[in-house]
């Protein structure tokens, strides 16, 4: 592995088409869905934004900042999801950097607490989350965790 770069989607947009359809490839939601929310943070209509780690010409590991990551909490946002690190680059603490990138950056622009929904539990602890609450899910019959980070 070359060197990872850790970027906001801002400091290279040129990523953007490459990001979308590297989610949807792991997360399995429209492409158009990720770029209309890139396209939003780049065109400065949000500060929710997106954060790559980059290993050379590929992406290893990527998350978003949206409004609300389909759950019934409207209230609690921003929420970071799509939180994805490849299999084979696991355990190097990719994943915790992105998030940390990402609550940094948020809190530079005045935007905290930040949530997230997850099934995982004792991960986001290691970075500084806590767990707040069970939300239910956009159609989804099992409530899931709530998490927060202040």
């Amino acid at each position: 592995m070359d060197e990872l770069k850790y970027i906001a989607l801002r400091e290279k947009p040129e990523w953007k088409d490459r990001a979308a359809a590297w989610f949807h490839s792991r997360w399995g939601v429209p492409e158009e869905a990720y770029l209309e929310c890139m396209e939003s943070y780049l065109n400065g209509e949000t500060e929710y934004g997106w954060y790559l780690c980059l290993d050379g010409g590929s992406i290893v590991g990527g998350l978003g900042v949206i409004e609300n990551d389909f759950h019934d909490r409207k209230d609690l946002y921003p929420n970071v999801c799509a939180v994805y690190t490849e299999e084979n680059c696991r355990g190097q603490g990719i994943a915790g950097r992105l998030l940390n990138l990402a609550v940094d950056d948020l809190r530079s622009k005045g935007i905290s607490p930040v949530y997230l929904v997850t099934d995982h539990t004792g991960f986001y602890e290691r970075y500084g989350w806590e767990f707040l609450c069970m939300v239910q899910g956009d159609g989804e019959p099992e409530m899931t965790r709530m998490y927060i980070h202040r």
